[in-house]
């Protein structure tokens, strides 16, 4: 399937499962996974049985890695990193938001051949914008390439928990927005320059690996806290994104600092 073949696909799913299921969700269509706060939807079962069945009838051979068929049957996870074609998807990233009527979730879809992350998909229903990438192809936002971020210069004083935007030692700004609890919402967010860094505690390829190519090509980048480059098929725990490379040891050091605040 063509880049737009597959948007169209997640855009048809969205307004056929999803979108009517927003702010009108019954209590006995929300269900809690896998302890308090981990929720699943009918709409996200449903988006993600349909996105995944037409990806198999198009593409003969691939893998589709769903985010609810994983927690289902846990070893799909052992094929992201060794498919030789592989999709991830996540029918409703920010689904806590989705029940909570909040506009900040979105439908991801990313596209693994034997590991290497090569094109990936944001739709943010309620936002109204699509996000799209491809390696080596570049970052767009609704048909619009994102210009590459510039490096930032200097270390930020103070620390993150409670500061928005830091001022640096040569007089310049990082800003640190937070988390909208919202993969697709946050690291587009960090492509487009609203927002400079993330942490991450928790690392599902079908949450970062559509976002990390859509930041790597905006010219940021997505790395583990020891500073190995992302990699889908890395389940370690602990990511920082950036929206520029000469940032890492920047935020590597409010890591740090972080940590001995707690």
């Amino acid at each position: 399937m063509d880049t737009e073949a597959v948007l169209d696909l997640i855009h048809r799913v969205a307004d056929e499962v999803i979108n009517p299921r927003f702010r009108a969700l019954t209590a006995d269509q929300i269900i809690e996974k896998d302890g308090p706060g981990d929720l699943v939807t009918v709409a996200d079962r449903e988006a993600e049985q349909a996105i995944t069945s037409e990806l198999v009838a198009r593409i003969p051979g691939c893998v589709v890695i769903g985010e609810e068929a994983t927690f289902e049957d846990p070893t799909l996870l052992d094929k992201v990193a060794s498919a030789p074609h592989a999709f991830l998807v996540d029918p409703i990233d920010g689904t806590k938001n989705f029940t909570e009527g909040k506009v900040e979730h979105a439908v991801m879809v990313a596209e693994l051949k034997h590991g290497v992350t090569t094109r990936s998909w944001i739709h943010q229903p309620a936002l109204g914008h699509d996000y799209v990438a491809e390696l080596g192809g570049g970052a767009w936002c609704d048909g619009v390439r994102l210009a590459k971020r510039e490096p930032v210069e200097g270390t930020p004083r103070g620390r993150t928990s409670r500061t928005r935007v830091l001022q640096t030692d040569t007089g310049g700004q990082l800003t640190f927005e937070g988390s909208k609890w919202c993969c697709g919402v946050d690291y587009p967010d960090i492509a487009q320059g609203t927002n400079d860094f993330l942490i991450y505690l928790n690392n599902k390829p079908w949450d970062h690996a559509p976002g990390a190519l859509l930041v790597a090509e905006a010219g940021g980048g997505v790395y583990s806290w020891t500073g190995s480059p992302y990699a889908a098929g890395n389940t370690e725990k602990g990511l920082l994104a950036v929206g520029h490379p000469s940032l890492l040891p920047t935020v590597k050091n409010l890591l740090d600092l972080r940590i001995g605040a707690a």
